[in-house]
């Protein structure tokens, strides 16, 4: 499926890569991930966050500082679906925090800190 542009009755292909090209997050995945972002920002845990799409992963980096290097970084990596899940949540220092085969699951972590900084 090609992005197409149409101008005027003419539609020519647009340039770049197809979307079947890329991993990306569906609607309830960034839902569930935004969600949580805007209530770390409420708590004063997190100001940032990025996301990169490629033809392995889709990354979403969550950041305490724009200058910093990203707090919690969540990456979907399909091709690993059948061994250990397609999600892993990596902390500052790059260390592995949790994969899984579910979001929820592998966000667990992330929401008891949230949990934390509300009632600390």
């Amino acid at each position: 499926m090609a992005r197409i542009l149409a101008s005027g009755s003419n539609i020519v292909a647009f340039p770049g890569r197809r979307p079947a090209d890329q991993v990306g997050f569906d609607r309830r995945e960034l839902t569930r991930i935004l969600d949580l972002y805007g209530r770390m920002v409420a708590a004063g845990e997190w100001r940032d966050y990025a996301m990169d799409f490629t033809r392995d992963c889709a990354t979403f980096a969550a950041f305490r500082r724009t200058a910093e290097v990203p707090q919690m970084r969540l990456e979907k990596r399909p091709a690993l679906h059948q061994r250990q899940g397609m999600w892993a949540l990596f902390g500052e220092a790059g260390q592995v925090l949790k994969r899984g085969h579910e979001l929820a699951n592998v966000l667990a972590p992330v929401e008891r800190r949230l949990l934390k900084a509300v009632d600390g």
